[in-house]
């Protein structure tokens, strides 16, 4: 069974990637390479400067994603050490899938230098994930009720009243997470670990933290696409929920095929390799330029553990002779 659990995922984000790059093959069959590479230098400055900007944005709230969560469990850690940690972990895993290399492994190996254990980094990963989550839901809901439309870009069956039945069911059970901090239920216990309701203040910031990193990151694309056929910011979030939604899901590294397909197909009113060219400025920002510095870290941070331990050994041998 752990075999199979083993490689299950990558096959399925193989499988995942395969069926997106078919679907993207009808979708783009008309399109050329010089037809791309017009439209990425049709970019302004301007927006390869705001999506640079939006990019840090995104960064720095996973960045407060981290802080909450040591908050949480009451540990302080320097401001400095959560950042590049909580980079390396979101760059290595949203770039290469975390059914290949989990955001844990790298937080288990930092976090556990500065004194947590396996315990604890698992509630801080939980937390953090949950954190995403309740930003994906927030930002849902408030898609829903100011486009609600936007589900005919999906599924053209789906009536509006849909949409905004959704988007209030989802705003009810966000206030039922803030009542039970609140009022204090009682916590979610497994055989691994103990993950508690944070207190009210702590929630609190939740609702606000977890939707900036999702609102940056799609902002990323919108900075990057022209205003011909451009339908609007809200959509573009919307579209982008559901892309980096369906990326998660499928497990494949960097949503690779996937976000283009939905993109593309969701946009039916704008130029496809304008799209494409928007989503290679997004992939470059938020995926490629972060991933090479998180594997710079990762060799820097685990040679000074190496001299860190070598030293140690060192002066154990010496204080013994």
């Amino acid at each position: 069974m752990r075999t199979v659990r083993k490689f299950a995922w990558p096959v399925i984000g193989l499988a995942a990637i395969l069926f997106s790059l078919y679907g993207l093959y009808h979708e783009l069959h008309g399109l050329s390479a010089d037809d791309f590479l017009e439209s990425l230098k049709a970019v302004p400055l301007k927006g390869w400067i705001l999506a640079g900007c939006a990019t840090l944005a995104a960064y720095a709230a996973l960045a407060a994603y981290d802080h909450l969560a040591l908050e949480h469990l009451g540990r302080r850690i320097s401001l400095w050490f959560i950042t590049v940690c909580s980079f390396t972990a979101y760059a290595l895993s949203h770039t290469v899938g975390a059914s290949v290399f989990s955001g844990a492994v790298v937080r288990y190996r930092a976090y556990g230098s500065k004194g947590l254990s396996a315990a604890e980094t698992g509630i801080l990963v939980a937390f953090c994930s949950f954190t995403f989550f309740l930003g994906t839901l927030t930002l849902s809901a408030i898609v829903l009720l100011v486009e609600p439309e936007i589900t005919a870009r999906f599924a053209t069956f789906l009536p509006i009243g849909a949409s905004i039945s959704t988007g209030l069911i989802i705003l009810a059970l966000i206030a039922l997470y803030v009542v039970g901090s609140l009022v204090g239920f009682r916590p979610l216990q497994t055989r691994w670990f103990r993950l508690e309701y944070p207190k009210p203040s702590l929630a609190l910031r939740q609702l606000f933290i977890a939707p900036v990193e999702l609102i940056a990151a799609a902002a990323i694309i919108y900075f990057a696409l022209p205003e011909a056929g451009n339908p609007g910011y809200m959509v573009i979030l919307g579209v982008f929920l559901a892309s980096f939604s369906a990326a998660l899901l499928s497990h494949a590294p960097g949503g690779l095929g996937v976000l283009e397909l939905v993109f593309i197909a969701a946009l039916p009113e704008m130029d496809p390799a304008a799209v494409l060219a928007a989503l290679a400025i997004f992939r470059l920002f938020y995926l490629i330029v972060p991933f090479l510095i998180a594997l710079a870290v990762v060799v820097i941070f685990e040679r000074s553990q190496f001299l860190a331990g070598r030293k140690f050994e060192a002066g154990k041998r010496n204080g013994a002779g």
